[in-house]
């Protein structure tokens, strides 16, 4: 365990040395502001009757602003979160720091799970941005959105974080260009993120086994409050062959 807080620390305290985490933080800071107040200052309008649809009246506070919150947050990771993983091991690879790795006194999947676990606390940290809304929204709202329902939410942008650091953790493995990870990672996740796409131009049972490896087909029960096991499996499971796959990787290479 000694090994593995030791990779936690270090990895930590890299990410602060070095631009990426700060800008990672401010752009994620932005863009996720930006949402915030376009959606909320829509809901007001349409709750006044002058939202592009018109209408006013008692508007379900949690499927007209929460839920596109969290899937525009679940995009934002997708594009912000490649710049945390591509140096996890790429940058290790190019420097040559990856052999005193491989020679120090740490089992290969402590050096994996303490990068995963260093990179898991600064999506924590971007998250927390996203829950500083949701307390605004919640405060102010009446009836207050249900926090089951919100519970369910972050768990599936926690889940969908994860399995972003696990995969991009992989892919930083295979090579020892950051930019070359960068690209190849942020690929990954947007055809893992559109692959539900087929089913509208294809019916068959093939289509369907793509559409289920979307990431967007399971954080849809998540967004809208609902707790499925088979999307908590799925997840899950990417996630472990995300670091199964490093580990192996980091095995073969010595």
């Amino acid at each position: 365990m000694s090994g593995l807080w030791a990779i936690i620390r270090k990895e930590w305290k890299s990410y602060f040395v070095t631009p990426a985490a700060y800008v990672v933080l401010a752009l994620f800071a932005v863009i996720a502001g930006f949402f915030f107040y376009s959606m909320l200052a829509y809901y007001v309008m349409s709750s006044m009757g002058g939202g592009m649809f018109g209408g006013g009246g008692n508007l379900d506070i949690h499927s007209m602003l929460l839920q596109p919150l969290f899937f525009d947050i679940g995009i934002t990771l997708l594009f912000l979160l490649p710049m945390v993983t591509m140096r996890l091991y790429a940058e290790e690879n190019r420097s040559g720091t990856m052999e005193l790795l491989k020679t120090a006194p740490v089992r290969r999947m402590e050096v994996v799970l303490g990068k995963f676990l260093a990179a898991l606390g600064l999506l924590l940290v971007l998250l927390l941005f996203v829950f500083g809304y949701v307390l605004v929204i919640w405060h102010y709202a009446h009836p207050h959105p249900g926090w089951a329902a919100l519970g369910g939410a972050f768990l599936g942008l926690l889940l969908l974080g994860s399995v972003y650091l696990s995969l991009g953790l992989f892919i930083s493995s295979l090579t020892r260009s950051q930019v070359v990870a960068g690209v190849s990672t942020f690929s990954v996740f947007l055809l893992l993120w559109v692959a539900d796409w087929v089913t509208a131009y294809d019916n068959g049972g093939f289509a369907h086994i793509i559409a289920y490896l979307s990431l967007t087909t399971h954080l849809t029960n998540f967004v809208q409050g609902v707790l499925d096991l088979k999307d908590v499996v799925y997840y899950l499971s990417l996630i472990f062959a995300g670091l199964f796959l490093t580990a192996r990787r980091m095995e073969l290479a010595e």
